[in-house]
């Protein structure tokens, strides 16, 4: 989606959720958003900033459509850095419709989705990230994701790559200053200050990397498949875990066919749990299409639990979904371990937990199991896209290959490289050009924000 701001645009949406509310506001911004509001409250005085007035609100016609409060905010101290106007009325579909109509003909349009706070990083009044930051805060679904949203709104992870940013093009000063002096004799203090100043700031890199990284996954949470052959006990791990019956459980083999989806809380982090179809032979149509997708649930998968019978013991349909899975995101689960006298362990497997899903034995085992493996007893620092890792993970590449351009004495190779690694940390703050990716980022805010 390419970037379409309009200067000079007035643009008006609700900033309350659509349905029945108690109140509902309309928001106004751009440079005609004071006189619109004024008309549409048949205002001749003018209102102080940031002081609540009570108004009727009328149509083109004169006709009273609500009461409410109006609230000014004069540019450019405001959110999107212009003159916003809130109508604060009450919460009637009906009547933010009317409103929002009679502000387009006076002279409004409708903003677009994440237009207003897109405007607030095109006027400086936050960067990309804390736009982002906004963004996680509004889709929050646990208090550890609003924490890390709040932070990143607030700034703290901008100032760290800014801070970063600012060390990066330092060395790179340092090094253009040797290549400006390159006819005279710098000596070995020059390259040694150099390597030093590198090596800091790849140090600083790698930290803020692990927390970035810790971010992302706090934000888009986690997906466990549960794999195994049929009638294993999968679909009751599942239920077992979801403490509610979200899968068809039979003594019928076979009897998940497609992708079972449930949604849990392991410590800070939203896991998506998906049971699978059962993994064997078959020539059902069906029954195969859900195999399919059982591997695709598997290799999209943070981590795997092979569910297996620990009553019916080790067999080799184990031993060939074993084969086929990664043993460093892998935990075997021994189910229906209330049915055996002895606990049973693979001595070629390092993470394997014994359960019941029936007694629920084992199932707070199992909960810690994925807590440590997720990585989800960590506290996220800030929330972080993805987008923000790959950028920190390119910066990471130019840093490296500054350092071995460095060591092989060419200097001008590394300011290169370091010039990609500072443009990489700027893409994701917004402090460079960036106009390729902000519709896409803007376009997934909810109309009105």
């Amino acid at each position: 989606m390419a970037l379409d701001y309009r200067l000079g645009d007035t643009i008006v949406a609700p900033a309350t959720a659509a349905g029945v509310a108690g109140v509902g506001i309309l928001r106004l911004s751009g440079p005609e958003a004071l006189a619109i509001a004024r008309s549409i409250c048949r205002r001749q005085r003018p209102w102080e900033p940031r002081r609540a007035y009570l108004q009727r609100f009328y149509d083109e016609h004169g006709a009273a459509l609500d009461q409410g409060l109006v609230l000014y905010f004069p540019g450019p101290h405001s959110f999107t850095g212009e003159d916003v106007v809130e109508l604060h009325g009450h919460g009637s579909p009906l009547v933010l419709q009317l409103l929002q109509q009679s502000a387009r003909r006076l002279g409004a349009r409708d903003a677009r989705p994440g237009e207003f706070s897109e405007r607030a990083f095109l006027n400086g009044r936050m960067d990309l990230a804390q736009a982002e930051g906004l963004a996680d805060l509004i889709h929050a679904q646990s208090e550890h994701q609003a924490r890390a949203a709040l932070a990143s709104l607030e700034g703290r992870f901008s100032e760290r790559v800014t801070d970063l940013r600012r060390a990066i093009l330092q060395v790179l000063a340092l090094c253009e200053a040797g290549l400006d002096f390159s006819e005279e004799d710098l000596g070995t203090s020059h390259r040694q200050a150099l390597m030093q100043a590198l090596a800091e700031g790849q140090q600083g890199l790698e930290s803020l990397l692990r927390q970035a990284r810790q971010g992302a996954r706090l934000a888009r949470g986690a997906r466990v498949a549960l794999i195994g052959r049929p009638n294993v006990g999968k679909s009751s791990l599942l239920n077992a875990l979801a403490q509610r019956d979200s899968a068809i459980v039979t003594a019928i083999a076979g009897t998940t066919r497609d992708l079972v989806r449930e949604e849990l809380q392991i410590g800070n982090l939203t896991v998506e749990l998906v049971d699978t179809a059962g993994l064997q032979e078959s020539i059902d149509p069906v029954e195969r299409e859900g195999i399919r997708r059982s591997r695709a649930a598997v290799t999209s998968s943070q981590w795997v639990l092979l569910v297996v019978d620990a009553a019916e013991g080790w067999r080799d349909d184990d031993a060939r979904i074993l084969a086929e899975l990664d043993p460093r995101r892998l935990t075997v689960v021994w189910n229906k371990g209330d049915l055996v006298a002895e606990e049973p362990m693979l001595p070629t497997i390092h993470r394997q937990i014994v359960l019941s899903a029936r007694t629920g034995q084992g199932l707070d085992k199992l909960r810690e199991e994925l807590q440590l493996c997720l990585g989800a007893s960590e506290a996220a620092p800030f929330s972080v896209r993805s987008r923000h890792v790959h950028a920190l993970e390119h910066c990471r590449t130019a840093m490296a290959e500054a350092e071995a351009a460095l060591a092989q004495g060419n200097e001008e190779l590394c300011a290169e490289h370091l010039r990609t690694a500072a443009a990489s940390l700027g893409r994701v703050t917004g402090a460079i050009d960036v106009e390729e990716i902000l519709g896409e980022i803007f376009s997934q805010f909810c109309i009105g924000k």
